[in-house]
């Protein structure tokens, strides 16, 4: 499915006018999955965009580069496993650093657990109601 996704995104890309739509394939490699489920692919064509990648059931591991329109060379590496897809490359959004107060709050909560986390039972009177 994600071999799907990825090639129909980067025909995408090759039929933008940004991008070179006269491009070749250089090479092109397609180990399809054996008994073990192991699998890899791989491309590369002329106006710069390459991918691989290569996995079984239990995760893959892989990486894209392309030339943007603004001529500048990205490449992205990603792996997909049980802890979900984790990206990574220079032009990729990071995240801001957490403000010192969070920090703090949470280093107070961690040091001052609730009463149900140290196994305490909260007690609850309940006041009749006269009326």
């Amino acid at each position: 499915m994600f071999k799907i996704i990825l090639v129909t995104a980067l025909l995408g890309f090759a039929a933008s006018a940004s991008i070179d739509s006269t491009a070749e394939i250089r090479s092109f490699s397609n180990v399809p999955a054996d008994a073990e489920g192991n699998f890899a692919y791989s491309f590369d064509t002329t106006n710069g965009i390459a991918v691989q990648e290569s996995g079984n059931i239990a995760g893959v591991t892989g990486a894209a580069q392309y030339i943007s329109p603004e001529g500048i060379p990205v490449q992205i590496t990603y792996k997909a496993d049980e802890n979900g897809y984790q990206p990574s490359g220079d032009l990729l959004p990071i995240s801001p650093p957490i403000p010192e107060a969070i920090v703090r709050a949470l280093a107070y909560i961690a040091a001052h657990p609730s009463q149900e986390e140290r196994g305490q039972k909260l007690i609850v009177k309940s006041i009749p109601f006269k009326g």
